[in-house]
């Protein structure tokens, strides 16, 4: 089982009739990565803390719809964190969040993942937000100490982060713990540092999505891979970074621990996850039959 830790949110997304309009998607990039899994058909299972409200209530049924597993799922009457992108020409998002006293960022460490699990994926919201953030960083020890593959996507959202000097100490200190750290070149820009400082931190491989020009990644072992991104016409890139994780975490969880990794099939598998969402609008990624061709 993959297990995915993290928000779950509704986005706001802006629609071109009537003029001003906003669209209620599901959301969150834990929320994403854990709904592309559960299409690509893998077995996942969903860890976070969702509203009870009516939101919350459509946020369980699309992941339900997809497989997931929410047996982890923690409940509260607090609100559902909500998200506003804005969307550039080329349809990239930028976002403002309303976050105060949602149900989210209330999580606690659960007692143990299920048995089998044997990858655990964390990022966005949830590591930027007390009191959930501490509790997600001891779920991410803890599992990592238990030998689970872990991945790290620190999907940085600016407006959420009060301290930056801080939060940077903290994602240097998360390092020694990711097994695979994936990261967009806005993220990169961002944290600072460079990929050998970071795989000289911990994590066995880094890859950084790169947009337009595809997927790239560096091993602790020196090597390097890069994979074009396939063409397609962009609705919007809302999900596609996230739908990177679940592909990754989706070919590398099945491979054993001391196996080789096909790096350039693995990219390539998750450039075309990943054009497949771009295609729509919102955060939907695609089904496994969708890949099959």
């Amino acid at each position: 089982m993959i297990v995915v830790g993290g928000e779950a949110l509704i986005d706001l997304v802006p629609v071109a009739q009537p003029p001003g309009a906003l669209v209620p998607r599901p959301g969150g990039g834990p929320y994403n990565t854990a709904l592309a899994l559960g299409r690509l058909g893998a077995e996942a299972a969903f860890c976070s803390r969702v509203s009870t409200d009516g939101f919350g209530e459509g946020l369980l049924a699309g992941l339900r719809a997809a497989g997931v597993d929410l047996s982890l799922v923690q409940r509260g009457p607090e609100p559902t964190t909500l998200a506003v992108p804005s969307l550039a020409p080329d349809g990239s998002a930028a976002y403002g969040f309303y976050v105060e006293g949602t149900a989210d960022r209330l999580f606690t460490l659960p007692p143990e993942l299920p048995a089998g699990t044997r990858a655990l994926a964390l990022g966005t919201c949830s590591l930027a937000l007390e009191p959930g953030a501490s509790a997600y960083e001891a779920l991410l020890r803890r599992e990592s100490g238990r030998g689970v593959l872990t991945l790290l996507d620190p999907n940085i959202r600016p407006a959420l982060i009060a301290d930056p000097a801080a939060y940077r100490a903290r994602f240097l200190g998360w390092l020694p713990y990711v097994s695979v750290l994936k990261l967009s070149e806005e993220d990169a820009r961002w944290l600072g540092g460079s990929v050998s400082d970071w795989l000289a931190a911990g994590p066995s491989a880094v890859v950084l999505t790169r947009g337009a020009r595809g997927l790239a990644a560096w091993t602790r072992a020196g090597a390097r891979y890069e994979v074009p991104a396939r063409p397609v016409a962009v609705a919007d890139t809302i999900g596609a970074g996230d739908t990177v994780n679940a592909a990754l975490l989706h070919r590398l969880s099945g491979i054993a621990a001391d196996a080789p990794v096909d790096w350039p099939e693995v990219l390539a598998y998750a450039a075309h996850a990943a054009a497949l969402t771009c295609t729509r609008a919102g955060a939907e990624p695609p089904y496994a039959a969708e890949l099959s061709g």
